[in-house]
């Protein structure tokens, strides 16, 4: 087969951060702007010519159809071998496993996260180095001035479509393709993590859970752990087949668009737990009858049993959370006598930790919780984690963070979502706050006095690497905080996000409902940005 050299010219694409390229389908189907940011990739990430890649995404529409262009251009670019998941799917998990479990150079990750899909929904393209995780900045950096003079991309002349229905390996041209299942490496690894024995007694006894699938990448994984090796019942994982439009759903789990799950766990079915993942398997919701488990309550409470749990036995190296999720694990952390690493939001910033073994456990409050067993946050991990905590001590969910409350405080904390904010006006809001971070500081609002107002920087304790303008803060002196961030996750406008946060020690005073015990925040937060105002909104599209 001959190779073919393509004429193109730079496109107009934002730099890929640790959410990859995403943008709607429409975007990605025009002509020549999904090869550019391919060949881009290829033209300047280390170590893919005579290497091997892994391929894979969560079944969104235009999928297949991305997978394709990319092992044509891949076996046109040199590339020695791809891994690639059964009928193109892999969840952003498990595709971090297989890069580092095959030793590959990189992957590309086919996704756009919890965004909706379909025809006229989000695609997304993002790629992970070596370690399995995310790519830094200078390799983000290298892609993004790629794509902005590239003039020509590599493909396979007269390449016939690989059949990605079966596994096994095949050639295109002198480059490998290995189908693998995307499913059964991932179960092993989960296998070798957690007291699966400890899980099958607990569904033995009679436990009922709901997983809800969302009609997107996890169905598969959560049928073959919970159903097939764990022995939950049949029908314990709904909505378990990926649909290319998630079903016309918005993959996200939480409160509003995982309803139906918060419903079902707070009716009359008798479930004892429920859990949800979202479009790419990274993110994860969990809740029982009447508890609904914050994600930054969640990631307190996991490192604080993680000596439970056979993969983390031996104890935690350390806790690493980023800046908007909420203090809680710093109390477990402080108790434990480990370190806790505040970062910037995105999981590129915690592979560094891991790699270098300072942190073990990590989250973010954005639904994101993972280890050190690959470098991506893995929604059904902590799913089974929960499950083996709930195994052990034989107790609710609730009555589990009841007690890690009386033990550490509660920790009231919420986020307020405002999506699809103009984004004029939504910078306009960031703007107006920052110009008044040095008045605030050693300044009071509400009778609260204020101990420091400041844009979060942050520099890497491992490379010394730097990030700035990481969200605006408001710290009182009293420990609450006020933080204001705009969101990259979205493909249109802004999504503004308010992170409240207040800490109640006292167990008697921890019974007041959240958005109560977070009022004052939550006017301090409209008097400084002037909400309402400057976004139009009244209330915010997303409270969880």
């Amino acid at each position: 087969m001959s190779i073919r050299t393509v004429g193109t010219t730079p496109f107009e694409g934002q730099k890929p951060g640790t959410s990859g390229l995403r943008k709607r389908v429409s975007v990605f189907q025009q002509p020549h702007y999904t090869e550019n940011f391919v060949q881009a990739v290829f033209d300047t990430a280390p170590g893919l010519v005579g290497g091997t890649l892994v391929v894979g995404g969560d079944g969104r529409f235009h999928n297949l159809v991305a997978v394709q262009t990319i092992l044509n251009m891949a076996a046109a670019n040199g590339i020695g071998e791809v891994v690639v998941g059964r009928d193109g799917l892999l969840s952003t998990p498990a595709a971090s496993n297989l890069i580092r479990s095959w030793k590959a150079a990189g992957g590309l990750i086919l996704s756009a996260s919890h965004n909706p899909g379909g025809p006229k929904g989000d695609f997304g393209i993002k790629y992970n180095t070596s370690n399995g995780g995310p790519a830094p900045e200078s390799v983000t950096d290298a892609i993004f001035a790629r794509t902005q003079v590239i003039d020509r991309y590599k493909l396979l002349a007269d390449a016939a479509p690989i059949d990605l229905s079966r596994t096994g390996e095949t050639y295109l041209g002198a480059m490998r393709v290995v189908v693998v299942d995307p499913v059964s490496a991932y179960a092993d690894l989960m296998a070798t993590l957690f007291d699966f024995a400890a899980i099958r007694a607990l569904f033995a006894g009679g436990f009922t859970m709901r997983f809800d699938a969302m009609h997107a990448i996890t169905g598969p994984y959560a049928h073959e752990i919970l159903e097939n090796r764990l022995g939950a019942p049949a029908g314990t994982v709904v909505n378990g087949t990926p649909l290319e439009d998630f079903g016309q759903g918005h993959p996200d789990p939480n409160l509003v668009y995982a309803h139906e799950l918060v419903e079902a766990v707070n009716g009359d079915l008798g479930l004892q737990f429920g859990a949800a993942s979202d479009g790419d398997g990274d993110r994860n919701m969990v809740l029982g009858p009447g508890q609904f488990v914050t994600p930054s309550d969640s990631l307190a409470i996991l490192a604080a049993n993680a000596t439970g749990v056979p993969g983390y036995a031996k104890g935690l190296a350390g806790i690493a959370r980023s800046m908007p999720t909420s203090q809680a694990a710093d109390r477990v952390a402080e108790a434990l006598g480990i370190d806790c690493y505040e970062t910037p939001t995105g999981w590129k910033f915690f592979g560094t930790l891991l790699d270098a073994g300072r942190a073990t456990l990590c989250g973010e409050e954005s639904f994101g919780t993972g280890s050190d067993h690959v470098r991506e946050k893995d929604g059904l991990w902590a799913v089974l984690f929960w499950l083996n905590i709930l195994a052990n001590q034989k107790k609710s969910v609730a009555e589990v963070v009841a007690e890690h409350w009386a033990q550490y405080g509660r920790t009231y904390y919420s986020r307020h979502d405002y999506e699809e904010v103009d984004s004029a006006a939504a910078n306009g809001l960031m703007d107006h706050v920052r110009g008044q971070l040095g008045a605030l500081t050693g300044g009071s609002l509400a009778g609260k006095p204020i101990r420091l107002a400041d844009d979060f920087a942050y520099t890497d304790p491992v490379d010394g690497s730097t990030a700035t303008s990481q969200g605006l803060r408001l710290l009182f002196e009293d420990g609450a905080r006020v933080v204001f961030r705009l969101s990259g996750t979205g493909t249109s406008g802004a999504t503004l996000r308010i992170y409240l946060e207040r800490y109640e020690p006292d167990s008697a005073k921890q019974g007041i409902e959240t958005q109560e015990a977070l009022a004052d925040l939550i006017a301090i937060a409209e008097e400084v940005a002037q909400i309402k105002h400057r976004t139009g909104r009244d209330a915010p599209t997303v409270i969880t």
